[in-house]
């Protein structure tokens, strides 16, 4: 599924038409160039589940919880981590396995620990400054 975002008001409708592309999927990764709009796409996606905290990129914390309706969410940006190891230590898998939606930045880090069924969105900016928003099932 493609999806084209204009401007930030069409968010709203792009994080639905992406949620409901993901079906039961819990684990979404999104693939894109720094300042793309992952972590605005991600807060978007947050607001639509229910999330009232304001989310923000956990670049340096690495994981940053919130709450919602729908039970606890994991946001995850895996940007400044020098190994997979690393991931191990933060105990991703309690994460990955819990039923919770977790929302990775920066996945090829961990390319080796990605569960197979998790959903891969990628973003990429247009000529024009739209966004294309691309959900699918599987690495590509």
């Amino acid at each position: 599924m493609i999806i084209n975002v204009v401007n930030l008001q069409g968010l709203p409708d792009a994080a639905n038409r992406l949620l409901a592309a993901v079906g039961t999927r819990r684990i979404l990764l999104f693939y894109g160039e720094m300042g793309v709009g992952k972590t605005t796409l991600i807060s978007a996606i947050c607001r639509q589940l229910g999330v009232a905290d304001t989310p923000s990129s956990p670049t340096f914390a690495i994981v940053n919880e919130y709450h919602s309706t729908q039970g606890p969410l994991y946001h995850f940006d895996f940007y400044r981590i020098k190994s997979e190891q690393e991931a191990f230590d933060l105990g991703y898998e309690d994460y990955f396995y819990s039923g919770s939606y977790c929302f990775v930045e920066w996945p090829e880090k961990i390319e080796g620990l990605l569960p197979a069924d998790a959903a891969h969105i990628r973003i990429a900016v247009t000529g024009d400054g739209t966004r294309r928003i691309t959900v699918g099932t599987e690495s590509q």
